[in-house]
This record gives C-alpha cells, structure tokens and sequence, in this order.
C-alpha cells in the first residue's frame, strides 16, 4: 500500500465513491457496447485500449474522443446506440468487485456518509444500484450527465453542499486520473485503486493519500 501523508481517517465524514473500475467491474462491458455502438452506425469500432482510456469520462467526451475518423455528426446516434447496448442489448456480467459490498455496508454500519459520482447516465447508475442492492447504503448520488463531467469538480461540490460537509472532512476514491483530478479541483482528499482501469503508476503522478492494489487493501486502509 502505497500512501502519502495527509488527513487522518477519522476526520473523514463523507466517503464518495467512483462506480466502473472502483465498485464495479463492468470495464468488459463497456467496451463490448462501445464497439458494437460503432459497429452497428457503420464506424471502424475504437480498440479496446482506447476504449478503457476513456472509462470515467462523461458519455458525450468519452465518445468524442473515440470518433476517429467517424463524422462528429454521428455522435448523438453512438451515444443512443451505446446506451442500448449497454443497458439492455449486451449480457457481458458487470460483478461488484469481490468485496465491495461488504465494504460499502461495513463503512455504512459505522455511520460514514456515503455517495457515488460517476460518469455514468442516471439510467445506468439506478440500475446498477438495483441490481446490485446497494442503493439504500448510499446518502447521494451523481452523475455527470445531471452535474458536470469529470474531472470538473461539480458533483462533488453538489454531494458537499447536498450532505452538508466540508471538503477537508470528504474523501473521494476512484481508479482514474479524472477521479483524482477531480478531487484536486474540488479541494477534496483522493484516495486511488489500481485494480481498475488506469495502473497504479499513472495514478501516484497525482499524489492521492494512498493506492490501494486490491479491494481487500482498500478495505483494510478504510476499516482499520
């Protein structure tokens, strides 16, 4: 575990989780849908590294990025087509990594605030919070289609003010630069895992309070 000096644990009221790569493991997913999204409006499909480099993002700057030589134009019909493939169309399984929800109620039972910002759409986040069963352990969510993208600082500004906490006593955990990017611009505490889709390497050049290789480590850092 690999860690900086920085708050002490204890002044930490409100936990905010990223959700793809942190909670979830849905990454398979989401670049299976993402290809077949391109495939289906006649675009040569992004390769999977591509893909995963824009895990996190809000959906309208993830594809974006991934258009190619794919006319700007078609950016509204990937989105519709992406969200179909993703929610309804593809039935690659999306598990909570081992350990999350223990993790989430354990941090629940102990009277720790808890939230998610994501950039996933309301629609994929409330299923996903559905079918996983972890809707009634978070206080707030966000989403980047309802706020502002990462790492724009706006949903975890909303989460604070929402849940009446101040940015020394939050802490945000995620598996991308945008996650901690985000967290530094919201003048908030970051904490990064590198079982997700960004190595750990990448994340320390952002100096969170510490990287967590696994979700047991990261359990472990929270508990203790």
């Amino acid at each position: 575990m690999k860690h900086n000096d920085g708050p002490q644990l204890q002044a930490i009221e409100l936990v905010v989780f990223d959700w793809d790569g942190t909670l979830m493991d849905s990454e398979a997913r989401i670049v299976a849908s993402m290809q077949a999204a391109f495939t289906e409006v006649g675009c040569e499909p992004p390769p999977s590294d591509a893909v995963r480099e824009v895990i996190g993002l809000g959906l309208d700057e993830a594809i974006s990025r991934l258009l190619g030589s794919c006319a700007q134009e078609r950016l509204p019909e990937l989105i519709a087509r992406y969200r179909h493939h993703y929610l309804i169309a593809n039935a690659t399984p999306t598990p909570l990594f081992d350990g999350a929800q223990a993790l989430v109620e354990a941090l629940h039972q102990r009277g720790q605030l808890l939230a998610v910002a994501t950039g996933k759409s309301r629609r994929g986040l409330d299923q996903a919070l559905d079918q996983t069963g972890l809707r009634a352990w978070f206080h707030a969510t966000r989403c980047a289609e309802e706020s502002a993208p990462k790492p724009h600082p706006r949903m975890l500004i909303e989460l604070m003010d929402e849940l009446g906490v101040r940015p020394a006593n939050t802490l945000m955990i995620g598996d991308t630069d945008y996650d901690l990017l985000m967290a530094q611009n919201a003048g908030v505490s970051a904490l990064a895992v590198g079982y997700g889709t960004q190595p750990l390497e990448r994340l320390l050049e952002h100096k969170p309070l510490a990287c967590a290789p696994s979700m047991a480590v990261l359990a472990d850092w929270l508990l203790r």
